[in-house]
C-alpha cells in the first residue's frame, strides 16, 4: 500500500505553521465519515507519529496516517494551494471516485 506523499508547497506551508506554532513540522491526515460526499479529510499538526501510522516525508516535514484511514488515502498527494478563493490543503486522491466542490469530502 502506498503512503500518501506531500507536495514541496506543502511541505513549506506544514513548516511554517508547525514553526508559527512552536510545534513539530508533522501533519497528520485522516478520513472520517460525513461529508457532501461520504467521506471527509481532517488534517491536524502532531506531536509524533503512533505506532500504527504510515510516515512520508518531504524535506524535513513529515506526513502521517493512521492504518484505518491509510486504505482510503493510499497513494494520494496532499499539495498546498492559493487561488482568488483562498488557501488550503488539498488531497488528490486517486481512489475517490466522486469528490465535492470544496474538496474537502469525497466517495469511493
Amino acid at each position: 500500500m502506498t503512503t500518501p506523499s506531500l507536495t514541496d508547497a506543502a511541505a513549506a506551508r506544514i513548516a511554517a505553521i508547525a514553526k508559527k506554532q512552536a510545534k513539530p513540522a508533522i501533519l497528520r491526515l485522516s478520513v472520517e465519515g460525513g461529508g457532501c460526499s461520504g467521506f471527509q479529510y481532517r488534517f491536524g499538526l502532531a506531536d509524533a507519529a503512533e505506532d500504527d501510522d504510515s510516515v512520508s516525508e518531504n524535506a524535513g516535514v513529515k506526513l502521517v496516517v493512521d492504518s484505518v484511514s491509510l486504505d482510503l488515502v493510499a497513494g494520494s498527494t496532499v499539495d498546498f494551494v492559493e487561488s482568488l478563493g483562498g488557501a488550503a490543503f488539498r488531497v488528490e486522491n486517486p481512489q475517490a471516485a466522486a469528490g465535492c466542490g470544496c474538496g474537502s469530502s469525497f466517495g469511493i
